[in-house]
């Protein structure tokens, strides 16, 4: 694990959560990546779509599969800025991802809330938090006082 390419790769998904921000989609972008190589990318696309599944970190993963043509992703580290809720921990845990990186902590929706320090990735899974953290959560934060 590198840090710097952890936060390059941050940046990376902090460009896509731009863009799910600037389309008044709350604000949560990913990128996966194998070796030094991004492979796919998403940003939330919910009301877009409208589909409660159209997730960043599922965007993402659909697109990683076909680019591959594989369901699984052991070689592979997604970079999501912010913590994955519950279903999109359970789709990571399917696509049995190497490593996932996150940005900041979602106390109200993050698979933390439900499954406590229970892990709902994959037993290879390595996770990595807090990365670019205060860059993560002050987008966010942004976009919900906007809102208010």
């Amino acid at each position: 694990m590198d840090p710097e390419k952890d936060i390059q790769m941050m940046r990376q998904a902090l460009r896509e959560a731009q863009k799910a921000y600037e389309e008044g989609e709350i604000p949560v972008g990913a990128v996966i990546t194998i070796g030094d190589r991004i492979i796919a990318r998403g940003h939330n696309q919910v009301e877009r779509l409208n589909d409660p599944t159209a997730h960043a970190e599922i965007i993402a993963l659909t697109s990683a599969f076909n680019f591959l043509g594989s369901k699984y992703l052991p070689d592979a580290t997604l970079y999501v800025t912010v913590e994955p809720c519950l279903m999109c921990a359970g789709a990571l845990y399917w696509s049995k991802i190497g490593r996932v990186v996150q940005g900041t902590a979602d106390p109200k929706n993050g698979y933390l809330h439900t499954c406590g320090d229970n892990n709902p990735f994959h037993p290879k899974t390595v996770l990595t938090r807090d990365v670019m953290m205060e860059e993560c959560a002050t987008l966010m934060k942004s976009f919900f006082q906007s809102k208010r």
